[in-house]
C-alpha cells in the first residue's frame, strides 16, 4: 500500500494531463480556425506549447508537494491535489476565454503556491495555536478587510456592488481574506464558550434561547453580516459570511435551535434591505423575472443571467464541444455572455462540457469539502475541528452562492467560483486555506506522541 505522500504525488499526475489535454485542445481549435501557412504553425506548436505549461504546472505542484512531504509528512493525501485540479482546470478554461487574463491567473497562482508554502512553515513552526492568541486581532483585520471596497480612492463599483479595491495597478477583493480572518476568530470564540451556549440556555416557547452575555456575540456577527450587505451592496458575500456562522454555531453547540434563530434573522434583515436597497431590491428583481423584456433590455439588468440560462440550456448533456461556446457576436462584436471568465465560467463550462462536466466540476468540489470535514472529524481539539468546519463550509458556501445564482437558485452575485474563475486574490486565499487544512488534518494524522 502506498505512503500517504506518495498517493499524493501520483494524484497530481492527473492535473498536470489536464492541462496537457486542455491546451492542446484549445490550439488544435485555433489551428481548425486559421488557413493557409498558420494552420500548420499553429499546430507544429500545439503538441510543444501544451507539453511546456503542463510540465511548468506539474513543476509548481511539485514544489508545493515537497514542502507538504517535509513539513507535513501526516497531512491528509487529497486535499492538496484536488485544489490543484481545480487550479489546472480554472487556468485552462481562463485561457479559452481570454489569453492574457490566463496568464495573470498563472502568475496569481505562483503568489499562492509562495503563500501557501510561507503558511505551512510559519504554523508547522509557530503551531496552530497562535491563530487562537491573536484572534481578535485577525477578526479586526478580517472586518476591516470587508468594509474597505466602500473606501474613497481605493474602493471600485462594478455592477452596482462594491467587492473590489485598487491600489496602484493591483486590484483584489478583499472579501477572500475577511472569509478566512472571520472563521479563525468564530472558530476560536465558540471553542471557549460552546458549553456555556450548551447548558445555560433558557426555554422560550420550546425553543433553547441561549444567555444575552453569550447570544450578544451572535448578535454582532449578524449585525456585521447585515452591515457588509448595506455598504457592499452584495448579497451573496454576507450569505457566504453568515452561512458558515451558523454551520460553525451547528457543530459547536448541537442545538438546532441555534442556527435556526439565526436563519430568522438573516431572512428578516436579507428582506429588508432587498426592500430598501435599490441595488439589491434590482438584483432580486432580475432573478424573479430574468426574461421580462423590460428587464432583459434595460441596462444592468437582467440580461447577464438570462443568456446565462440560454447557455446552460444549449449545453445539454455533453455539451457543445470544448472551446465551441459562442462568447461574442463574430462579426459586430457584442457580448453574449457578460463577464464569461469570472460570474459566468459556469455557465460557459456548462455549455461546453454539458451537464455531464458540470457534474464533474461539483463533484471534485464535493470531495475537496467532504476532506475537509474528515479532517474536522479527525481532529483531536475543539478549535481545529471548528477551524475545518469552518474552511470547508466556507468553500461550500461559496460554490453554492455562485452556482445556485448562475442557475437561478438564488440572486446572482459577485462571488468567484473558488480556483476556476479568474480573481487574483481568490486563487491566493484559497491556496492559503488548503494549506490550513492540511496543517489541521496533520496534526490529526500524527501518530499519538509525536
Amino acid at each position: 500500500m502506498l505512503a500517504p505522500r506518495n498517493r499524493e504525488l501520483l494524484a497530481l499526475i492527473p492535473s498536470a494531463l489536464l492541462v496537457t489535454a486542455g491546451f492542446t485542445a484549445i490550439f488544435i481549435q485555433a489551428g481548425n480556425t486559421s488557413t493557409g501557412a498558420s494552420t500548420n504553425v499553429t499546430l507544429n506548436h500545439a503538441s510543444g506549447l501544451s507539453l511546456t505549461y503542463g510540465a511548468l504546472f506539474l513543476g509548481l505542484c511539485l514544489a508545493a508537494h515537497l514542502v507538504i512531504r517535509f513539513a507535513l509528512p501526516h497531512a491528509d493525501p487529497y486535499l492538496f491535489p484536488l485544489g490543484a485540479m481545480l487550479a489546472s482546470f480554472g487556468i485552462v478554461m481562463v485561457y479559452r476565454i481570454n489569453p492574457t487574463l490566463a496568464r495573470q491567473q498563472a502568475q496569481w497562482m505562483v503568489l499562492g503556491l509562495v503563500l501557501f508554502a510561507a503558511t505551512i512553515i510559519w504554523l508547522r513552526r509557530a503551531g496552530i495555536g497562535v491563530l487562537e492568541r491573536y484572534r481578535y486581532t485577525i477578526a479586526a483585520v478580517g472586518i476591516v478587510m470587508a468594509v474597505m471596497p466602500r473606501l474613497p480612492g481605493i474602493g471600485e463599483q462594478v455592477n452596482g456592488a462594491y467587492l473590489n479595491i485598487h491600489l496602484g495597478p493591483i486590484s483584489f477583493q478583499p472579501a477572500e481574506l475577511a472569509k478566512v480572518a472571520i472563521v479563525i476568530f468564530l472558530a476560536s470564540y465558540l471553542r471557549d464558550n460552546r458549553q456555556i451556549l450548551v447548558t445555560a440556555g433558557r426555554r422560550v416557547l420550546g425553543v433553547t434561547v441561549p444567555p444575552m452575555k453569550q447570544f450578544g456575540p451572535m448578535l454582532v456577527v449578524w449585525g456585521a453580516a447585515m452591515g457588509t450587505l448595506l455598504l457592499t451592496r452584495e448579497l451573496g458575500t454576507s450569505l457566504m459570511f453568515y452561512g458558515a456562522f451558523l454551520a460553525l454555531l451547528y457543530v459547536a453547540t448541537g442545538r438546532l435551535s441555534f442556527p435556526l434563530i439565526g436563519l430568522v434573522l438573516f431572512a428578516l434583515g436579507a428582506w429588508f434591505v432587498a426592500t430598501h436597497v435599490s441595488h439589491v431590491h434590482a438584483r432580486v428583481l432580475d432573478w424573479e423575472h430574468p426574461f421580462d423584456k423590460s428587464l432583459y433590455e434595460a441596462r444592468g439588468g437582467s440580461y447577464q443571467l438570462a443568456q446565462a440560462l440560454f447557455a446552460q440550456a444549449d449545453g445539454g448533456l455533453l455539451g457543445t464541444g470544448f472551446d465551441r461556446s459562442l462568447l461574442v457576436l463574430p462579426h459586430h462584436g457584442g457580448v453574449i455572455l457578460p463577464i464569461p471568465e469570472s460570474d459566468m465560467i459556469y455557465a460557459v463550462i456548462t455549455n461546453e462540457l454539458g451537464l455531464a462536466g458540470a457534474a464533474g466540476l461539483l463533484l471534485t468540489y464535493m470531495l475537496l469539502v467532504a476532506r475537509g470535514l474528515k479532517t474536522a472529524m479527525l481532529a483531536r481539539d475543539s478549535f481545529s475541528k471548528l477551524l475545518a468546519t469552518g474552511l470547508s463550509f466556507i468553500v461550500a458556501m461559496q460554490v453554492f452562492v455562485i452556482v445556485g445564482g448562475v442557475t437561478r437558485v438564488i440572486p446572482l452575485t459577485g462571488v468567484t467560483l473558488p480556483f476556476v474563475a479568474y480573481g487574483g486574490s481568490s486563487v491566493v486565499m484559497n491556496f492559503v486555506l488548503i494549506a490550513l487544512l492540511l496543517v489541521l488534518s496533520d496534526r490529526a494524522r500524527r501518530p499519538y506522541g509525536r
